[in-house]
C-alpha cells in the first residue's frame, strides 16, 4: 500500500480504540493520523433522509390532500450540529493520498446505512473495504484488518438497511401526517411501532374483558399421597366427596418416566434483555445501552446479535475463556465438566455469534463499571458456563388413584442429576435477590410426594383415605412486561412460531428496545412497575389504525423479506413497490372514512407548519 487507508468508525470512542491498534496517534481536528492509517468517525447518523419540505416547500404545511409523499429521488441531509464532522469526512474521502476507505461502523444494517449515506453524500468514489468484527479487543481488531473484505460482500446488508429506512420513512411519515390531519390531533404511526402498540392494547382488552370463573378440585389423601381430580363444579365436587367416603381409593397405575431439561442456549440480545427485565427490572433500552458501553470498553462481544451459538473455529478460544472464568467466578465452576461442542452451530451464526464476555474483560479494572453493567456481565458469564454443562435429569413418578369412579393424579420427582442448574442456582442465589432455585422443575409437580411415590404399587389401597374440595378461579391474561412483550415481538405475537423466531419477528433485536421506548415517550404506553399498560390515547389510536397496519404477522413478513434482501434471495425493488402500495392503500382507506375520534384534551393539536419528519419506527 503506497497511499493511506482511511478508516471511518461509527463513534469517536470506537475510532480511538481502532486508532490505538493501527498506530494512528496524532490528534487532528475530527480524526487521528498515522503513517499508514487515518481514523475518523461519524456521530451515529450523520446523513439522513430529508424531511418533506426539502423536496417541496409546500410540505411545510401538513395537508391530507398532499399525501402520499413518495420521493422520486431520495435526498440526504446533514444536521447543523453534525455539518462540521461531515465536512471533515468529505475532505478526507477526497484526499489524494487516500487510496482506500474502510467502513468500520458497527457490523450490522445500521452501520452499513450510516457509512454509505456519508459516502454517497460526499460523492466519494474510492474503493471501499469492510471491517466486520464481533469484539473490540485488540486481537479481534488486528485479525479483522487482516481479513478486510470488499464492500460488495455486504451489498445485501446495505440494500436491506436502505429498504428498512425508506420503508419506515414512507409508512411513518405518511401515516403520521395522514392520521394527524384526519383527526386534528398529533398521532404518531409507524411500521413497527403500530403493531407493537396493538399487541399491548389487545392484551389489555383481553384482561378488561375477562370474566372470572369459579371451579373446584377434589383431593384424595391417604398414606402420605395427595391425588388431585380434574376441574369441576362445586355440586360435582360435593357429590364426589360424599361418594368417596364409602368407596375405596385404589392405585390403578404407577408410571416412572425419566425426563431431561437441556441446558439453555447462549444469550442473544433479546434473550438477555428478557432475563435482565425479569431478574433486575431493567428496560430493554437500559440493557442495550449498557451493553453498547461494555462492548466499546472491550468487556463483551457485539451486543446486537440474533444468534445463540458460536462457530466451530471458536471452540478453543471459548474453552480457554471459560476455564479462566471458572477461576474467577465460583458459580461458573459448578455443573461438572464443560463441553464447548454444545455451543457450536455454524449454520445458525450469520453476522455475529452469541454474546460472550471478552478475554480482555478478565484483566479489566472493575472500578469503572456500573452496577447494571456488572449484573449484565455476570449474567453473560453464568449463561456461558450453564450452556456448556450437561442436562438436568430427573425421574417423574405419576400415580393414578381411582375412587368412586373418578381418577385422581399424584406426581413426584426424585433422583435428579442437576447438570446446568447448579450454575444457574448458584448465580441466582448469589446475585439475584428473591429468585428461587430450580423453579421450573418444582412448578411441574408436588414435591411433597417425592419419596412416597417410590413406595407405592398398582393395586394398593389407601387406608383411611379422606377427600376434600378446594376452590379455584380462572386467571386473566397477565399484562405485558418488557420480558413478555419482547417475546411476543420476537414471535410476531404467534406462540406457535418457535423455529427461527428471530427471523419472523416484529423489528429486530437491534430495534425492539427503541420501539418500546417510542411508544412510552409518545404517551401511548405507560410503565407501571414492570408492566406495560396502554394509555387512553394508545387505545383510541389503535382502534383507528387499519388492520393491516396492526398486523403482527404481516409486519413479521416484512422483516423476513428484509432478511431475504440481506441474503440476496429477495428483490429490493419489489419490496419497495409493495411498501408504496400499502402506503397508497392506507391513504385511500382514510380518505373514505367519515367517523370522528375524541381524544383527551391534553393531546397536542396539529401544528400546520411543523417541520418534523414524522417518520417513526
Amino acid at each position: 500500500m503506497t497511499g493511506k487507508m482511511l478508516v471511518i468508525a461509527e463513534k469517536p470512542s470506537v475510532a480511538k480504540s481502532l486508532a490505538k491498534v493501527l498506530g494512528a496517534y496524532r490528534n487532528k481536528e475530527g480524526y487521528l493520523d498515522g503513517s499508514r492509517y487515518i481514523v475518523s468517525w461519524c456521530f451515529g447518523h450523520l446523513a439522513e433522509y430529508a424531511a418533506p419540505d426539502e423536496y417541496d416547500e409546500k410540505y411545510r404545511k401538513w395537508d391530507f390532500s398532499d399525501l402520499p409523499i413518495i420521493p422520486a429521488q431520495w435526498k440526504l441531509v446533514v444536521g447543523r450540529d453534525k455539518a462540521k464532522q461531515f465536512g471533515i469526512l468529505k475532505n478526507l474521502l477526497h484526499r489524494k493520498d487516500v487510496e482506500t476507505v474502510v467502513n468500520a461502523c458497527d457490523a450490522g444494517r445500521e452501520g452499513e446505512l450510516i457509512f454509505w449515506n456519508v459516502y454517497e453524500m460526499a460523492e466519494a468514489s474510492i474503493p471501499v473495504k469492510r471491517l466486520w468484527i464481533s469484539s473490540m479487543e485488540e486481537s479481534a481488531i488486528t485479525d479483522g484488518f487482516k481479513k478486510l473484505k470488499d464492500a460488495a460482500a455486504y451489498k445485501g446488508t446495505h440494500e436491506a438497511a436502505v429498504c428498512r429506512a425508506r420503508a419506515d420513512w414512507l409508512v411513518g411519515l405518511n401515516g403520521t401526517r395522514a392520521f394527524t390531519t384526519k383527526y386534528g390531533t398529533k398521532l404518531l404511526v409507524g411500521r413497527v411501532q403500530s403493531p407493537t402498540l396493538a399487541l399491548v392494547v389487545n392484551r389489555q382488552r383481553a384482561i378488561d374483558g375477562f370474566v372470572r370463573e369459579e371451579y373446584f378440585k377434589v383431593t384424595v389423601k391417604g398414606s402420605g399421597i395427595a391425588a388431585v381430580s380434574r376441574n369441576m363444579s362445586e355440586d360435582e365436587a360435593d357429590r364426589l366427596i360424599k361418594a368417596c367416603q364409602s368407596s375405596p381409593a385404589t392405585i390403578v397405575s404407577v408410571k416412572k418416566e425419566r425426563k431431561r431439561t437441556n441446558p439453555p442456549k447462549l444469550y442473544d440480545l433479546t434473550a438477555l434483555q428478557r432475563d435482565a427485565n425479569r431478574f433486575f427490572g431493567y428496560t430493554a433500552k437500559q440493557t442495550l445501552d449498557a451493553l453498547q458501553e461494555m462492548y466499546e470498553a472491550k468487556l463483551v462481544t457485539y451486543p446486537r446479535t440474533d444468534s445463540r451459538f458460536i462457530t466451530s473455529d471458536m471452540e478453543k478460544s471459548v474453552s480457554e475463556l471459560l476455564s479462566d472464568l471458572e477461576g474467577q467466578f465460583s458459580f461458573a465452576a459448578r455443573g461438572g465438566e464443560k463441553n464447548i461442542e454444545r455451543l457450536i452451530c455454524d449454520g445458525k451464526v450469520s453476522d455475529h455469534h452469541a454474546l460472550l464476555p471478552t478475554k480482555e474483560s478478565l484483566s479489566a479494572e472493575a472500578g469503572g463499571i456500573s452496577e447494571r453493567q456488572h449484573n449484565l456481565y455476570l449474567m453473560i458469564v453464568a449463561r456461558l458456563a450453564a450452556a456448556a454443562c450437561g442436562a438436568r435429569v430427573y425421574d417423574v413418578t405419576t400415580a393414578e388413584v381411582e375412587c368412586a369412579g373418578e381418577t385422581f393424579t399424584a406426581n413426584g420427582r426424585s433422583g435428579s442429576e442437576e447438570g446446568f442448574s447448579q450454575v444457574e442456582d448458584a448465580f441466582l442465589a448469589g446475585y439475584v435477590p428473591g429468585r428461587a432455585a430450580n423453579g421450573d422443575v418444582q412448578s411441574e409437580m408436588d414435591i411433597s410426594v417425592v419419596n412416597i411415590l417410590d413406595e407405592v404399587f398398582e393395586g394398593m389401597t389407601l387406608p383411611g383415605h379422606a377427600a376434600e374440595k378446594s376452590k379455584h378461579f380462572t386467571s386473566p391474561p397477565k399484562p405485558y412486561t418488557e420480558d413478555t412483550l419482547l417475546a411476543a415481538m420476537e414471535k410476531a405475537g404467534r406462540p406457535e412460531m418457535e423455529a427461527d423466531v428471530e427471523r419472523k419477528g416484529i423489528g429486530t433485536p437491534a430495534t425492539r428496545a427503541a420501539t418500546i421506548e417510542k411508544l412510552v415517550s409518545a404517551g401511548y404506553v405507560q410503565r407501571k412497575g414492570k408492566t406495560l399498560i396502554p394509555t387512553a390515547e394508545g387505545v383510541i389510536l389503535c382502534g383507528l389504525l387499519p388492520e393491516k397496519m396492526k398486523s403482527a404477522s404481516l409486519t413479521a413478513a416484512w422483516e423476513n423479506r428484509l432478511l431475504g434482501i440481506e441474503h440476496g434471495t429477495t428483490d429490493a425493488g419489489s419490496f419497495m413497490e409493495d411498501i408504496i402500495g400499502d402506503v397508497n392503500g392506507m391513504i385511500r382507506e382514510l380518505e373514505e372514512r367519515t367517523e370522528k375520534a375524541e381524544f383527551p384534551k391534553k393531546r397536542n393539536t396539529i401544528q400546520k407548519n411543523s417541520r418534523k419528519k414524522g417518520a417513526r419506527r
